[in-house]
């Protein structure tokens, strides 16, 4: 483990940056200056992939910004065992964290890039949880994608009291169709394989037809498509189902009754 205490430079800070949804201009003015000031730009990537995070704020960056290249060792559906997935990915932290303190150590500013909120489903808070203790560090929130899809969809969330819940599509189907039928609004999330299973159970408890789905929401390739019309074989990682909360139109309590 890197010891930053046996040098006499001053640590650099850490910045745990939301860029946002894929749009390059949905960056906030905050996000924007602590990303200008770094000398180290930190982000994950997949095998032989460019990043989102990366990519939606290149335009922003220096020729003269260091980048460091945090590349996942498994994507996409994990293989099966004797595969340890939970032991791969802890040790891909641990690794990716230590690649970072030492740059901190040698007294240089990283912005950690994260798709969205850095602590809202976001990569970023593994970073967070090994180093925010060794090192100054700050977060900057992001847009997430949650509301990011409630504005390409022009859907409002939720009205007035209503409950709202966000799932990961990853969960049982039994304890989706429990949760979704005690909430009065929803965002389900990591479909991508797991599209199939969270349709039939939008389906069994009618909500299909109030549900939007939407993939790469402010990317370049966004996509809108009705439910029935999403092949699920082709459901990618940035996508999303909405289940709004039911429009209130304005009836008081009494006119409700």
């Amino acid at each position: 483990m890197y010891d930053y205490h046996c040098t006499t430079v001053k640590p650099g800070r850490l910045f745990g940056l939301g860029v946002g949804p894929g749009d390059p201009e949905l960056i906030t003015v905050k996000a924007l200056r602590r990303l200008r000031e770094s000398q180290v730009i930190a982000y994950y990537a997949g095998p032989h992939k460019h990043g989102n995070a990366l990519t939606s704020v290149e335009s922003w960056l220096r020729d003269d910004q260091q980048r460091l290249a945090l590349i996942y060792p498994v994507t996409g559906r994990p293989p099966p065992p004797p595969f340890d997935y939970e032991a791969t990915m802890r040790a891909f932290y641990d690794a990716c964290a230590e690649r970072v303190a030492e740059q901190l150590g040698a007294g240089r500013d990283v912005a950690a890039l994260c798709e969205g909120d850095p602590l809202f489903y976001g990569s970023f808070m593994y970073l967070h949880d090994r180093l925010a203790e060794r090192f100054e560090t700050e977060v900057v929130p992001g847009v997430c994608s949650v509301v990011a899809s409630a504005s390409v969809l022009q859907t409002p969330l939720v009205y007035r009291d209503q409950t709202f819940l966000v799932l990961a599509g990853t969960l049982p189907e039994a304890e989706l169709e429990r949760l979704l039928a005690e909430t009065q609004a929803a965002a389900i999330m990591k479909l991508g394989s797991n599209f199939e299973k969270v349709r039939r159970v939008l389906l069994r408890l009618g909500l299909a037809e109030r549900a939007r789905y939407v993939e790469r929401a402010t990317m370049a390739d966004e996509q809108i498509r009705a439910l029935a019309e999403v092949d699920p074989a082709r459901v990618p990682y940035f996508s999303m189902i909405l289940v709004p909360g039911e429009r209130w139109r304005g009836e008081s309590i009494s006119d409700a009754d």
